[in-house]
């Protein structure tokens, strides 16, 4: 198997997809509950930035800006990590959880950003599990719409980090 070489990416954004092993069971309330944790202490730490997020029962996406001088790789492997403990706490279980790899694209303008938070929001709803994206808890789409971040906090434990965009969708990120 050829080992995935990733450039030093950090003080960009980038959107990440993480999947789940297929032989691990699907993802349920407590373990979103554990994965926000995890990623919020990691952020906590000053790894990366998060601007948009949601958690599915079979992978996750985020588009977060990993700070110098942590990369990418660096960034969603300590949660990729701590989750792990967490989760498999949890349910009483040891090993991996994550797939070893994962998805990342660096997004390159302000509309290619403004899709992919728009692909990441829709995500639930795409997939069957809500009506309406406001419907899922775990998703940073309620704070997108207005829902102050200490209800977001309230409702699911992880928060957005607001970062100001330029008005003109061509514009370089």
């Amino acid at each position: 198997m050829s080992r995935l070489r990733r450039p030093f990416l950090y003080d960009r954004y980038i959107f990440v997809t993480v999947d789940l092993l297929r032989s691990r069971g699907k993802l349920g309330e407590r373990d979103y509950a554990r994965l926000a944790i995890a990623m919020a202490r990691m952020r906590q730490k000053g790894r990366f930035l998060l601007t948009a997020w949601v958690f599915l029962p079979d992978h996750w996406h985020c588009i977060c800006a990993p700070v110098y001088p942590t990369t990418i790789s660096l960034a969603i492997k300590s949660v990729k990590q701590s989750s792990i403990s967490a989760i498999n706490r949890g349910r009483g279980a040891e090993g991996e959880f994550w797939q070893p790899r994962f998805f990342d694209r660096a997004l390159r303008t302000v509309q290619e950003y403004s899709e992919k938070v728009e692909y990441i929001h829709l995500n639930p709803v795409k997939a069957g599990l809500v009506r309406r994206p406001q419907d899922w808890r775990w998703s940073s789409f309620n704070e997108y719409s207005g829902v102050s971040a200490d209800e977001q906090k309230r409702r699911c434990g992880l928060i957005i980090d607001r970062v100001r965009m330029p008005s003109d969708p061509r514009t370089r990120i």
